[in-house]
């Protein structure tokens, strides 16, 4: 199934999909557009095997969401604009959401792959005041800035954040020259990465199972 947003660059904020559902599954999927493609609004959402492409803040939301095992492409942005793979917006310390990108490939559109070292491209801003992503076991393009993540306005949430890269490979999977604000953490335990499984994040076991898909319950390796 297929879900697009067709207003382009230029239409500035413009969602494909918006989810609010408990416990939902996205299996096989294609989300494409620029900005904001996805809002994960709430709730435990699970993406596997997608396609979902943007630009700026193309996965952002309040919800709690494991995108696994799926590709992840960053289109071309307007000119003078940046490109942030996801915009978490958990508001509380206490609230179980966030994003975590798992076993994923992030990689250029072909339109965007002349200017892929030029137009910059980030993992992530945060837009709320404790906005959490984790990226473990994936495939990072030499697309991804060696910062890896964009503040969202000077120094707001910095502190407060929780940015969390685990076991990723590729060119832009280094975390030598990431930044080093309080709330990030570049290179995760084994122990602190199971935290963000889609077993003990989702609490996965308890209901993925019904969709019948093929998933990664824990770690990869």
């Amino acid at each position: 199934m297929g879900f697009q947003n067709t207003a382009g660059p230029e239409g500035h904020q413009a969602v494909a999909v918006r989810s609010l559902s408990d416990r939902s599954a996205f299996i096989n999927c294609r989300l494409d557009g620029f900005q904001d493609t996805l809002c994960y609004q709430g709730g435990r959402q699970l993406f596997r095997n997608c396609v979902l492409s943007g630009t700026i803040d193309f996965l952002f939301g309040y919800g709690a969401v494991v995108v696994q095992n799926s590709l992840i492409i960053v289109r071309k942005p307007m000119e003078n604009q940046f490109n942030t793979v996801t915009a978490d917006g958990r508001k509380e310390r206490g609230q179980p959401t966030g994003i975590v990108i798992h076993n994923c490939r992030i990689v250029p559109e072909q339109k965007l792959t002349p200017d892929r070292l030029t137009v910059k491209t980030y993992l992530g801003r945060p837009w709320k005041a404790y906005a959490t992503t984790v990226v473990m076991e994936s495939q990072l393009g030499d697309l991804i800035q060696p910062e890896g993540w964009k503040p969202w306005a000077g120094s707001m949430f910095l502190d407060t954040l929780y940015y969390a890269e685990y076991g990723n490979r590729g060119p832009g999977a280094s975390t030598a020259r990431r930044v080093t604000w309080k709330g990030v953490h570049s290179v995760l335990s084994r122990s602190d990465a199971m935290r963000w499984t889609v077993d003990s994040f989702l609490q996965g076991r308890e209901w993925v199972a019904n969709t019948g898909a093929n998933v990664i319950y824990g770690l990869k390796a």
